[in-house]
């Protein structure tokens, strides 16, 4: 369920990635509109938000480009409150026009509905054999027993079941968990798999997760 924000503004995309993050949703962040462009082209997301004012490539060029492509729901999120610039946005397809300064309760709000609207059903929970993940409770149980995470624990994991059966590079859960590009060397990924399945597998004689050697890790239930 991962969600990319496309703002030049460094406070607040933090501000939206720490918020979205807390609220259990994979973010990635492009602060620039080229840098949004190519992770749009080579990636897919079930929502972009999106500034308007952009240094490179615009917010209304980066919308036309989705609207080519796929019918991932976008909401603009700018500065812009003429009503001439929320009709251009509507009109080019965008799903919704949040003017800033905004009220984070009501962006969270807009991000769930918009979520909902896109078929992703952030309020069902996620399964995989006796593990549970419920995303608006927060609340983890493996055979009816809660499991304290942490919040980055419980974005990997709500990340692994998320994608359930692929296998995950070690790259792929830094860029998606940490918003960082780790180098081959780093073993922040690795530790905090060690830390995960403790929580998870240790207690139990069915493992979940599992490692691909030379490639990363797949959570999936294995007979």
């Amino acid at each position: 369920m991962t969600i990319l924000i496309v703002e030049d503004e460094e406070k607040t995309a933090d501000y939206l990635r720490k918020g979205l993050q807390e609220a259990g949703y994979p973010v990635q962040v492009a602060r620039t509109g080229h840098a949004g462009r190519q992770l749009i082209e080579k990636e897919h997301y079930e929502l972009v938000v999106l500034d308007v004012m952009l240094p490179g490539v615009d917010g209304w060029e980066l919308l036309r480009l989705l609207r080519g492509r796929s019918g991932t729901p976008v909401m603009f999120l700018t500065a812009r409150d003429a009503i001439e610039d929320r009709v251009k946005g509507l009109e080019l397809g965008a799903d919704d026009y949040l003017v800033k300064p905004f009220s984070y309760a009501e962006f969270l709000a807009r991000v769930r509905t918009l979520l909902r609207r896109g078929g992703v059903r952030e309020s069902e929970r996620l399964h995989a054999a006796d593990l549970e993940l419920d995303l608006l409770r927060r609340r983890v149980t493996r055979a009816g027993e809660r499991i304290e995470l942490t919040n980055k624990e419980f974005a990997l994991l709500h990340l692994l079941l998320g994608r359930e059966g692929d296998v995950l590079s070690r790259t792929t859960i830094a860029s998606q968990v940490w918003q960082m590009n780790f180098d081959s060397d780093t073993n922040v990924v690795d530790v905090a798999i060690r830390r995960l399945r403790a929580k998870i597998d240790d207690p139990h004689p069915v493992k979940l997760i599992h490692t691909v050697r030379g490639v990363g890790y797949v959570l999936e239930a294995r007979a």
